[in-house]
């Protein structure tokens, strides 16, 4: 059964940090591309970051380009967010995905919430 849980999000002033970790399970982690997803109010999920099986590519959103920082531990089933310089845009429900799983389908964590109060 695949499980990814998210943890790590809360309240932060704005210019504060803050490192989600999602913690994978059931599948073959070290094969599959990992990436953050976020849903502001209102608004659509959107792409924030993604990497790559090995953690050699990854990508960003522009509006995070430098700002965050998406990692990779593929010994301990774990994928990080690192978000620095946060502002009141970045709040938003963060989802960890896995993407392509064997190749089948995607699969989603449950979200963890970041607000980011100006």
């Amino acid at each position: 059964q695949v499980q990814l849980v998210e943890s790590g999000g809360g309240s932060v002033q704005s210019g504060g940090s803050l490192t989600l970790s999602c913690a994978a399970s059931g599948f073959p982690f070290r094969s599959t591309t990992m990436s953050w997803h976020r849903q502001p109010p209102g608004q659509i999920r959107e792409l924030v970051a993604s990497i790559s099986n090995t953690g050699g590519t990854t990508e960003y959103a522009p509006s995070v380009e430098g700002r965050f920082t998406i990692r990779r531990d593929n010994e301990k089933n774990l994928v990080y967010l690192e978000m620095d310089k946060l502002e009141p845009e970045d709040t938003a429900v963060y989802y960890c995905k896995a993407v392509n799983v064997r190749r089948i389908q995607d699969y989603w964590g449950q979200g963890t919430q970041v607000t980011v109060s100006s």
